[in-house]
């Protein structure tokens, strides 16, 4: 034991200065750490003033609150937009129409065929035939661009037209 307190106080002044290095280093890292918790309370404060919130926690609640309210409402808006497409498919929008001559050297190109379509290829086909006369309006119904009663060449076109629309 002798021998240990011999070769302490032989190198007590390196164990000193040691130890101060050490207390210097500390006191370094000390104050760069209270530098940083001041700028973080800083910060913190600034963005917890003027919302009425004293915390951190309610402020998150809140913010998941309004997050699930935009959540609903996002859903709400994807109904809405699915119906109105699942309505525009059915509206008719293809439209075509073809005026002709239905009675040869007996009359103008009073005669037409127009056809009105849906996406679905659903719809009608009006077909009017006019002489001088007499003046016919036909009209059949088409599901997936077919008619259970005959239908004309012209008619036939008409639909065709309607169908090449996008």
């Amino acid at each position: 034991m002798s021998e240990l307190n011999q070769l302490i106080t032989e190198q007590l002044s390196l164990f000193i200065m040691g130890f101060a290095f050490v207390i210097i280093l500390l006191a370094i890292v000390l104050i760069v750490q209270g530098t940083k918790i001041r700028k973080m309370r800083r910060r913190y404060e600034a963005m917890m003033t003027g919302n009425g919130v004293e915390d951190l926690e309610n402020l998150l609640i809140d913010l998941k609150n309004q997050g699930d309210m935009l959540e609903e409402g996002q859903h709400e808006h994807k109904a809405m937009i699915e119906a109105a497409q699942a309505k525009i498919r059915g509206m008719k929008s293809k439209v075509s129409l073809k005026r002709y001559n239905a009675f040869g050297e007996r009359g103008n190109d009073l005669s037409f065929s127009l056809a009105i379509l849906d996406d679905n290829r659903n719809g009608i086909v009006l077909t009017s035939l006019h002489n001088r006369e007499n003046s016919y309006i036909y009209s059949k119904p088409l599901e997936n661009g077919e008619s259970p009663y005959s239908l004309s060449p012209e008619e036939k076109e008409v639909i065709a037209l309607a169908l090449q629309q996008s």
